[in-house]
């Protein structure tokens, strides 16, 4: 196992051995510059983190699951990520999930000594009796956590795809799994404490993989979250824009549309343009795999469909088929 003085990310940063004695918009700067080489450490992974998409993708159409694991500020990350899907893309809660060490209250309030359990990890992730379609993604900044490192093994003797997200490469989260992405952010600007530079790769990583595996399974359309969960205000508001602007339709046809679809941008848009009920319309997602692309051509801006095509995809749907 590394010991923490050979881990990058635990050196001390030249830049920083004296922030104690500086102003405070001089230690703002520095944050700030230090921050700057984030998006560059993270450039250089692009590869490998267009790779682990591919794979993942592959294994989800096969009724695959992606799961994040980990502890702290990484575990706390991949809780995040895994939080914002469904209501951004209509995901299942069960589809892309995360486990955190040492349970759902350490998302709020640390529990000592819950990464340090290799056996509890391993018990932790056996609970959803993975299988080799699923992909277990490992977040640990050190590269070191018994934690992390125990569920990989057991997520690897299952068959199932092995990745890690870590900031130190050739450590042993990273050298345990299939893919390694290792964006080498180097010293912290406080002396080990990886909630920094470290947690911020870790947020534009998983933002990178999981945006790019939604676009993948057909979740967007030109630039817009077709998939979208309309279960607030604003959300709705975003839904009607959304039939808007691939259907080119007024905001109150875009409404109706919506309520017959349950709200769901996606069935709206091929009710308008294929003048279908909405029970039909899911059907014809289904047949091309949710993949909007298949049904609506693609411009890139708002486009105009069939005429008349709005008063008979709204007329009479508005009951049917909620």
């Amino acid at each position: 196992m590394l010991q923490l003085s050979e881990i990058s990310t635990e050196q001390s940063n030249n830049k920083s051995t004296s922030i104690d004695q500086m102003s405070t918009a001089d230690i703002l700067r520095l944050i700030n510059e230090e921050d700057q080489t984030v998006a560059d450490a993270v450039k250089k992974v692009i590869p490998q983190v267009a790779f682990a998409v591919d794979e993942i993708h592959e294994r989800m159409e096969r009724g695959g699951r992606l799961i994040y694991i980990g502890s702290g500020t990484s575990g706390r990350m991949g809780v995040l990520d895994a939080a914002e899907l469904p209501p951004t893309y209509g995901t299942s809660p069960d589809e892309i999930f995360a486990i955190m060490a040492g349970g759902r209250d350490a998302m709020f309030i640390a529990v000592e000594g819950a990464e340090d359990d290799y056996e509890k990890g391993q018990a932790d992730l056996a609970a959803h009796e993975i299988t080799e379609y699923d992909s277990v993604l490992g977040i640990a900044a050190s590269g070191r956590t018994p934690y992390v490192l125990g569920a990989l093994a057991l997520a690897k003797a299952a068959g199932a795809l092995t990745l890690a997200l870590t900031s130190v490469l050739g450590s042993p989260v990273a050298e345990a799994v299939a893919i390694a992405i290792v964006p080498e952010t180097g010293p912290e600007v406080v002396t080990g404490s990886t909630r920094m530079k470290s947690g911020t790769a870790q947020k534009m990583v998983l933002n990178m993989l999981s945006t790019a595996l939604m676009i993948k399974q057909g979740k967007v359309f030109g630039n817009l979250m077709v998939d979208v969960k309309a279960s607030n205000e604003k959300l709705h508001h975003r839904a009607i824009g959304i039939v808007q602007g691939v259907s080119g339709c007024t905001a109150e046809e875009a409404k109706t549309l919506l309520e017959a679809a349950d709200m769901h941008a996606k069935t709206a848009i091929v009710m308008y343009w294929h003048k279908l009920s909405a029970a039909d319309a899911r059907q014809k997602l289904t047949e091309v795999g949710g993949q909007l692309s298949a049904l609506v051509p693609t411009t890139g801006t708002t486009t105009s469909a069939p005429t008349g095509a709005t008063d008979q995809a709204t007329a009479g749907f508005a009951a049917n088929d909620a």
